[in-house]
């Protein structure tokens, strides 16, 4: 009968059994088997050879295990990313969930993989793409709110621009989402990343195309942008391919979601006294992100030491040499 054992674990069925059994001392069981001492304890108290499960017996979580079937629900149905269903669940469900929590929520019914969800209710499978299927010059672009800060008559506006294949990012803060902003954004974008853009993705905001409000229509007769947006132009002028996320289909920009689910992270977890605080706060973090912060993505390597790897290999997609902040003296 084959035995179900951990795949780091020192000793087999018969042996632990063995050791229950046994009249020898701890230490002279340790010898025998080759093991420690809290090992030989530990199967000296058990009743049973099986390996146990490693999670907690008293779960400490926030949510109630109706909360929790409500917070399912709506994943599988509306496919909400992660960081929308947050919003959600705190608004709604319960303000004291963190999103560690509710992603540990998502692991424990199943839902925790939102592409493998998108290919269930489209009934066919989906080919899952990594960062090393891209290279450097495909970058999503999104917009997000910062709360408004004691000194401050409005909210302010956060764009966030994210590389696909180095993680790298840029952002600036703006009084508005208007189309200037977005324009400008873009032109700042540009000018500080290292590598030649040529592909960007956005939403279907206002800021970013007339999609919804063009008369241009498909074959199907579903709404198309004229490419004749502002940002369309700019984008045509810079040689970069502008590309737009399905509707009703935010996970496609799952990437610069995720990364302002680490700004929303922040922003929460720390009192500003005013708007110079936050604004200085992240850049701060922006700096430690791009080159302090290793992503397992990117097989333990910071962005900005990616873009350094990505130039040593294929120095035709850069306009400008790479530049590694100083650390601290070791």
């Amino acid at each position: 009968m084959s035995q179900a054992l951990h795949s780091l674990a020192r000793t087999t069925h018969l042996i632990r059994k063995e050791i229950r059994e046994s009249e020898l001392s701890q230490a002279e069981l340790a010898r025998r088997y080759n093991v420690s001492r809290q090992t030989v304890r530990k199967w000296k108290e058990r009743d049973s050879g099986e390996d146990r499960s490693h999670r907690p017996a008293t779960l400490r979580t926030t949510l109630t295990p109706a909360q929790e079937a409500i917070v399912v629900a709506l994943r599988t149905t509306l496919l909400l990313p992660t960081d929308d269903l947050l919003v959600i669940t705190r608004e709604f469900i319960n303000a004291a969930v963190s999103r560690s929590g509710l992603g540990r929520c998502l692991r424990r019914h199943g839902v925790s993989q939102l592409n493998d969800l998108v290919a269930q209710s489209d009934g066919e499978e989906v080919k899952k793409k990594t960062f090393k299927d891209y290279e450097p010059g495909f970058v999503h672009i999104d917009i997000k709110y910062l709360p408004q800060m004691p000194d401050e008559q409005a909210r302010r506006y956060l764009f966030v621009a994210i590389d696909r294949a180095t993680r790298w990012v840029h952002m600036e803060i703006y009084a508005d989402q208007s189309d200037t902003s977005s324009i400008n954004f873009l032109a700042k974008v540009r000018d500080a990343c290292p590598v030649k853009i040529v592909k960007l993705l956005t939403d279907n905001g206002s800021q970013f195309t007339d999609r919804f409000t063009s008369r241009k229509k498909d074959a199907e007769g579903n709404p198309i942008p004229s490419g004749k947006h502002v940002f369309d132009r700019l984008c045509k002028q810079f040689a970069i391919e502008h590309r737009l996320i399905p509707p009703r289909h935010p996970q496609t920009n799952g990437m610069v979601e995720r990364f302002n689910g680490r700004i929303s992270e922040i922003v929460k977890q720390t009192r500003f006294a005013c708007a110079a605080e936050l604004e200085s706060t992240l850049r701060n973090y922006l700096k430690i992100y791009n080159h302090s912060i290793p992503q397992r993505a990117l097989n333990h390597m910071t962005p900005i030491q990616a873009l350094k790897e990505w130039q040593r290999k294929k120095p035709e997609l850069f306009v400008k040499r790479v530049y590694n902040q100083a650390g601290l003296d070791t």
